[in-house]
């Protein structure tokens, strides 16, 4: 169990995870950049006194997860877009993770949309202490399912430990037998993706995001320089070129990806190019009942 302190600095995290969230998706319009939406999100949390546990995900229509703006990236939302939200803010370690999906300036997607939410939502009033993780999988699916559409079953829910975005379990958005339980003192991500397409996601092209895997000199002093930066600015989590307080952030992620010390993450794309909504909460199991942390 987390004492009172931490806790409250899970509350605080993810109370302001929650509110960029609900920016970013008040911002996607037609026209406006996905650039300045991504800025403003990661602004909001920094401002509030929180760091970044991962760059903003804009993903759109088939494109589920894992794209974030460049540095110098022009892309404008058009109208019938879906748009997916997905950000999080770091506190001394504790991490708030939470996404919505909105559709901009038309609503021919609006019951996909609600399914993930529901879908979301049907957990929130079960999910705690001593619930097996194969349970809340099946009430997933079986929500999704009962609107017409179908999960992204390689996409997961998973567990959140200090310091650690994906830590533990997963939590699979079907029942796949694993009966582990969820227990007290326990946080967890919670969020089903619902599509009209073929369920599954497969790689696209590279989204933007790195993680440093291989800590070692890279033969330029000014690169070396960067990534020291990155170990004090994103200990152990993703980050975006964007993101850098650091000069030619850009130009340094490049050349540390081609040496191997940065690893990408490449954008999860739909397998029938069908249309992907994903609605996601922070859970703190504190009992019986978990405790959304990333509301409203």
């Amino acid at each position: 169990m987390l004492k009172e302190d931490e806790l409250a600095k899970l509350r605080k995290v993810g109370e302001i995870s929650g509110a960029a969230r609900e920016l970013g998706m008040s911002l996607c319009e037609a026209g406006v950049k996905l650039y300045d939406v991504a800025q403003e999100v990661e602004g909001y949390i920094r401002e509030h006194g929180c760091g970044l546990s991962f760059p903003c995900n804009i993903s759109r229509n088939e494109v589920a997860a894992h794209y974030t703006p460049s540095c110098n990236d022009e892309t404008r939302f058009e109208i019938g877009d879906v748009v997916k939200i997905d950000c999080g803010g770091m506190l001394d370690g504790f991490i708030g993770d939470t996404a919505g999906t909105v559709e901009v300036g038309t609503r021919n997607y609006t019951d996909l949309i609600e399914s993930a939410k529901r879908a979301r939502d049907t957990v929130a009033e079960f999910i705690g202490a001593g619930i097996p993780i194969n349970e809340i999988g099946a009430a997933i699916e079986g929500s999704v399912k009962r609107d017409g559409f179908k999960v992204v079953e390689n996409l997961c829910g998973h567990q959140i430990d200090r310091w650690n975005l994906h830590a533990g379990f997963s939590v699979a958005p079907y029942d796949n037998g694993d009966n582990t339980m969820l227990e007290a003192g326990m946080t967890v991500a919670i969020e089903p993706f619902a599509t009209n397409g073929g369920g599954y996601v497969d790689n696209g092209k590279h989204g933007n995001i790195v993680i440093l895997t291989r800590d070692k000199p890279s033969g330029n002093p000014k690169a070396d320089e960067f990534v020291t930066y990155v170990k004090e600015e994103f200990p152990d989590s993703p980050f975006c070129a964007r993101s850098c307080d650091f000069p030619d952030a850009e130009k340094w992620v490049k050349l540390l990806m081609r040496k191997g010390i940065l690893s990408g993450f490449n954008e999860l794309v739909e397998i029938n190019g069908g249309m992907v909504a994903q609605f996601e909460h922070t859970f703190y199991i504190a009992g019986k009942r978990g405790e959304i942390t990333t509301g409203p």
